[in-house]
């Protein structure tokens, strides 16, 4: 997949333009692309076209109008556009009480570490871990207590991205205090395929 240039970010007024059509294509986008694992995980799986909305998006919001500016959320978010061969997926811890906060975050500590794509049932489904961003990692992990967010990806071999393509495909978290796993359906398996074979 095609990394994003600055020609492929609009200027604050053309965007304006363009913005209710583009929202509404990635809102039925991101729902093809968004996983939930137990009750507060959620990953959406990343591509070109929803990291464009987030940087046009963070262009809009903060008045971002130099090529400087627009350059340096390209250097950001772009890793998070999948190779052929990879899946990517933000990662979200999503709760919403001071409360929960307290009690989840402390507890999720190394969660981005323990993600993992299980291809195939049984005992002889095929195990891919998850790869966390080094930069990311570095921002967003404590010894004592996690983000809300976290960057991860998956880098899959050939007869990795043929058994994928097989199904099933389940999507799992093995932390200690958080185990939870979801099938991906039909349609999300169909989306990150198009991911894994380059668009």
């Amino acid at each position: 997949m095609t990394k994003l240039t600055i020609d492929d970010i609009q200027d604050l007024r053309a965007y304006e333009r363009e913005r209710s059509d583009f929202r509404a294509e990635v809102i039925a986008l991101k729902k093809r692309r968004r996983v939930h694992v137990g009750p507060v995980v959620t990953l959406l799986f990343e591509n070109d076209v929803t990291i464009r909305f987030q940087i046009q998006e963070m262009a809009r919001a903060e008045k971002l109008i130099s090529d400087e500016a627009i350059e340096t959320e390209l250097e950001i978010y772009n890793p998070l556009i999948p190779e052929p061969g990879s899946v990517s997926a933000t990662l979200f811890i999503e709760l919403t009480s001071d409360a929960e906060l307290r009690e989840w975050l402390p507890k999720l500590v190394g969660i981005e570490q323990q993600v993992e794509l299980r291809l195939g049932s049984g005992d002889g489904a095929q195990v891919v871990r998850c790869v966390v961003d080094p930069e990311h990692a570095k921002q967003l992990t404590r010894e004592e207590i996690t983000a809300s967010v976290h960057y991860v990806h998956w880098d899959l071999t050939p007869a990795e991205v043929d058994a994928f393509a097989q199904g099933p495909v389940t999507l799992a978290i093995t932390h200690p205090d958080y185990e939870h796993a979801t099938p991906l359906s039909d349609e999300t398996r169909a989306e990150l395929l198009r991911d894994l074979r380059g668009g």
